[in-house]
């Protein structure tokens, strides 16, 4: 199975928190998953944690590498820029990453993610998709600490969203 591509200053163990979530689904594609993580204005129709998405400089509706777009989630408002962007083909996993940042550079609510999505076809007729983040700054270090764990419940909220949509579609 493939892994998160990790861009310098967001690798996992180096940042001041981090999140994995994965689920592994029979009768699912990537194809069918694709679109709706690709279109950040259907997330909220499956997920109840993201308002708001547009992108800037006449973008979207779409994801594409290097589009700058906007959203909300989890109280923040979260600018953001993709950082990887692989489209689905065959045999090949497909990839899109984001760095996100709230809060002005070097204040103490500055908060910087990498947040990185990897769909690939299994056997069987199976399809995994993994989600994981990395963050650096303050709010990061506090939310590493909280009980229960926001990140890791609300990224389980999207995958499970996220799944679900896809079966309705189909």
């Amino acid at each position: 199975m493939n892994a998160i591509n990790w861009p310098e200053g967001f690798v996992p163990g180096f940042s001041d928190n981090y999140c994995s979530n994965e689920v592994i689904v029979a009768g699912l594609s990537t194809q069918d998953i694709w679109p709706l993580l690709n279109t950040p204005s259907l997330w909220p129709t499956y997920y109840q944690n993201s308002a708001n998405a547009r992108f800037y400089d006449n973008k979207g509706p779409e994801l594409a590498q290097g589009v700058r777009f906007y959203f909300e989630t989890f109280g923040f408002p979260v600018e953001a820029q993709v950082t990887e962007y692989v489209a689905p083909e065959a045999g090949e996993a497909a990839r899109v990453s984001w760095h996100g940042w709230a809060g002005e550079v070097g204040s103490d609510d500055r908060l910087d993610v990498l947040h990185a999505w990897l769909i690939e076809d299994l056997s069987d007729n199976r399809v995994r998709i993994l989600t994981q983040e990395t963050q650096n700054g303050k709010p990061a270090v506090e939310l590493a600490s909280a009980k229960p764990n926001p990140m890791i419940n609300g990224h389980q909220d999207w995958l499970d969203g996220l799944v679900a949509a896809a079966k309705a579609r189909k």
